[in-house]
């Protein structure tokens, strides 16, 4: 169900979800989908978690430094994606559903999309980590934010007039009595 009330702000919350998420999906193309120059490259990883692995042997810093690149690159589709829905109330599973499946597919048309880009390779841990940062953040961060966006509605409401009670409506308006035309 989306909102009813406060059609203006419903538009300008999801605008501006849609531009911050045009924005971000240029970004991530621009940095996974730009050439490399290298002088060798490494086979694709199609094993899950075998780069894991590799990274952590590399030591502490090195392997949080190349995880959490991963985890943070498409992590902002977890807020984003469903602050360009606009929806307030909705199921907090369906939610977070929909979100990890459209941060995976992302991921993996990003993934397929390197594979004719000189110096990128396919790595499925990356798509592994970078559907793991989108659920982390849209955990973190949407139920808390729609939470509190329900709050303020309801006391927006909770503030308006009731029918019925000593409110002064002003004079009731009168037609002017007009004649027909001949």
């Amino acid at each position: 169900m989306r909102q009813g009330s406060g059609g203006q702000a419903v538009i300008r919350f999801r605008a501006a979800g849609v531009s911050l998420l045009l924005a971000h999906l240029l970004l991530v193309g621009w940095l996974t989908l730009r050439p490399l120059d290298v002088p060798w490259m490494t086979a694709a990883n199609l094993s899950p978690f075998a780069g894991i692995k590799a990274d952590l042997t590399l030591g502490p810093a090195a392997a949080t430094r190349r995880i959490g690149g991963e985890l943070l690159l498409l992590a902002p589709l977890g807020v984003l994606l469903p602050m360009a829905g606009g929806r307030l109330f909705v199921s907090p599973w369906a939610s977070l559903a929909r979100t990890v499946a459209a941060g995976a597919l992302i991921s993996l048309a990003i993934e397929l999309g390197q594979t004719g880009v000189p110096g990128q390779v396919v790595d499925v841990d990356s798509l592994i980590l970078n559907t793991i940062g989108v659920a982390l953040a849209h955990v973190l961060f949407v139920p808390v934010c729609r939470a509190r966006l329900r709050r303020r509605k309801q006391q927006r409401i909770r503030m308006l007039p009731r029918a019925g009670h000593d409110v002064p409506q002003g004079a009731t308006p009168t037609i002017s009595r007009v004649g027909i035309a001949p």
